[in-house]
C-alpha cells in the first residue's frame, strides 16, 4: 500500500471520528459512507463489550458471593436488555427512514416518542426492582449469604435501570440519524467513568466510601448516567441532525404504536437467540465444568472477534433505512451486498487467524488441559462457519434497518429452535459426541441462518416495508 493511500485512509479515519452531521449518506461512494459510519460503530461496540467484564473484574476481589450477585443480577437484567435492544432497533429504523426522506423534524418527533417509551419501560422495571429485589434474587436461587451481600446492588441496578434503557435508545437515535460518532463518545464516557469509579467505590479508595459490591452498582449507574446526559446535551442542542425541544416532545400515539410494532420483532429476536444459547449451555453443563469453561471461553473469544463485523452490520441498518427513505431501494440493496462482502472477507481472515492461533488464544484464559482442549475444539469448529456468520449478520441487520424485524425473528426461530437445539441434543446425547456435538450444531445453524437470510433477502420484499 502506497504512502499516499495510507494518508488517505488516515484522513478518512479522522473524519469518521469527527462530527459528520452534514454528510448525506444516500449519495456518493458506498464504500466511503460505510467506512465513515462503521468506524465509530465498531468502537462503540468495543466499549459495550467492556461494560460486561469491568464489574466482574473488580468485584472478583471481594469474594464469590459478590461475583454471584453480579451474575444473578445480570441474568435478570437480560430481559431489560432485550427490551432496550428491541426498542433501539425500532428507533434506528424509524429515525433512519425519516432522515432519508429529508424530514428532520419528523425524525426529531420520532426520537421524542422513543424517549417516552423508554421512560415508561424504565418506570415499570425500576418499580418492580425496587419493591421486589429480595423476591427476584430468591427466584434466581440466591442463598442467604448472597442476599445479605448483594441485595442493595440488585436494588440499585434495577432502580436506575433508566440509565441502561436511555443509553441504548439515545445511541440508537444517533445511529439512525447517521451521527454515529456521538453515540460512540457517549459510550466511551460511560465506560471511562465506570472504570475509574468502580475500584474507588468498591474498595473505598481515597475520599470514596467503601461500599463493596454495592459500589459497583453506584459506579456503573453514574457512568451510564453521564453517558445519557452527554447524549441529551446533543439532542437538545443545535448540533447534529436531531433536535429535541418541547414542541416535538408531545406524545404521538400513532408513532409510538409504530415503534412498538417494529420493536416487538427486535425484542423477540434477542430473546429467541438468548434462550437457545441458554439451552445449549444446559446441555454442555451435563458434561462437567471443564466443558462449560471451554465453551464459555470460546464464546467470549468469538463475540470479541466479531465486533468489527457487528459494527459494519450496524452501518448496514442505518444505510438501508436512510436509502429507503430517500427512495433509493436499489442503492440500499447494493449497500447491503457490499457490506456483507466486507463482513465475509473480515470474518474469513479472522477465521484463518483463529485456526492458526487457537491454542495460544485459549491459553490466555486458562492453563487447565481439559478446558484448553474443549476451548480449542469449539473455536476450530466455529471458525469454519465464520464467513457465513459474517455474511448473514449483515443481512439480518439490513432487515432490521428496513423496519422488518419479524423476518429475522422467524429465521432465528427456524435455525435456532427447530434446527440448532434439537441437533445439539441428538449429537451430544444420542449420538454420543458430547460437547463437540453442541459445537457442530452451532456451526450448522449459523451457516443455515446465513443461507436462509440471503435467500429471503434476495426476494426483495423488505424494500416495500413502510415505517
Amino acid at each position: 500500500m502506497t504512502i499516499a493511500r495510507l494518508k488517505t485512509l488516515w484522513q478518512l479515519f479522522k473524519q469518521a471520528l469527527s462530527d459528520n452531521s452534514e454528510i448525506d449518506y444516500t449519495t456518493g461512494s458506498i464504500a466511503r459512507m460505510t467506512f465513515l459510519l462503521a468506524i465509530p460503530m465498531i468502537l462503540e461496540m468495543a466499549m459495550e463489550s467492556v461494560f460486561a467484564v469491568v464489574d466482574i473484574f473488580f468485584v472478583a476481589g471481594i469474594g464469590t458471593e459478590a461475583v454471584a450477585t453480579v451474575g444473578l443480577t445480570e441474568a435478570m437484567i437480560t430481559l431489560l436488555y432485550a427490551i432496550a435492544i428491541g426498542l433501539s432497533m425500532g428507533t434506528t429504523a424509524l429515525i433512519a427512514r425519516r432522515i432519508g426522506e429529508k424530514h428532520q423534524e419528523a425524525a426529531s418527533i420520532a426520537a421524542g416518542q422513543a424517549i417516552w417509551l423508554g421512560l415508561i419501560v424504565s418506570v415499570v422495571v425500576g418499580l418492580i426492582g425496587l419493591f421486589f429485589t429480595r423476591e427476584l434474587l430468591v427466584l434466581m436461587g440466591a442463598d442467604d449469604v448472597v442476599l445479605a451481600t448483594g441485595e442493595n446492588y440488585t436494588r440499585l441496578m434495577f432502580g436506575a435501570s433508566f440509565t441502561i434503557v436511555f443509553l441504548f435508545l439515545i445511541n440508537a437515535i444517533f445511529r439512525g440519524a447517521g451521527d454515529a460518532t456521538i453515540a460512540m463518545r457517549a459510550l466511551w464516557i460511560a465506560n471511562g467513568i465506570n472504570i475509574v469509579l468502580d475500584p474507588c467505590f468498591i474498595y473505598g479508595i481515597g475520599p470514596f466510601p467503601e461500599l463493596g459490591v454495592t459500589g459497583a452498582a453506584v459506579a456503573t449507574n453514574l457512568g451510564r448516567g453521564m453517558g445519557v446526559l452527554y447524549g441529551v446535551y446533543y439532542l437538545s442542542g443545535a448540533r447534529g441532525r436531531i433536535h429535541l425541544h418541547l414542541a416535538n416532545m408531545g406524545m404521538r400515539l400513532a408513532i409510538i404504536g409504530s415503534l412498538i410494532r417494529i420493536s416487538i420483532g427486535g425484542i423477540a429476536q434477542f430473546l429467541v437467540a438468548t434462550a437457545s444459547w441458554v439451552f445449549l449451555m444446559q446441555i454442555v453443563s451435563g458434561f462437567g465444568s471443564a466443558a462449560v469453561a471451554g465453551y464459555t471461553i470460546a464464546v467470549r473469544v468469538v463475540m470479541f472477534s466479531m465486533l468489527p463485523a457487528w459494527g459494519l452490520s450496524n452501518a448496514a441498518a442505518t444505510l438501508v433505512g436512510q436509502n429507503l427513505g430517500a427512495g433509493l431501494p436499489d442503492r440500499a440493496e447494493t449497500t447491503v451486498w457490499r457490506i456483507a462482502k466486507y463482513n465475509a472477507i473480515y470474518m474469513g481472515l479472522t477465521a484463518l487467524l483463529l485456526l492458526s492461533l487457537t491454542r495460544p488464544i485459549v491459553l490466555l484464559f486458562t492453563t487447565d488441559p481439559d478446558v484448553i482442549e474443549y476451548g480449542v475444539q469449539c473455536l476450530h469448529i466455529f471458525a469454519f462457519g465464520y464467513v457465513f456468520w459474517g455474511f448473514g449478520m449483515a443481512i439480518i441487520h439490513a432487515f432490521n434497518g428496513a423496519g422488518d424485524t419479524m423476518t429475522p425473528t422467524w429465521i432465528n426461530v427456524f435455525c435456532f429452535w427447530l434446527v440448532q437445539v434439537p441437533l445439539a441434543y441428538v449429537l451430544a446425547l444420542n449420538v454420543g459426541m458430547g460437547p463437540v456435538g453442541v459445537f457442530w450444531a452451532v456451526f450448522v445453524s449459523e451457516v443455515l441462518a446465513g443461507i436462509v437470510g440471503v435467500a429471503v433477502f434476495s426476494r426483495g420484499h423488505w424494500k416495500s416495508r413502510t415505517v
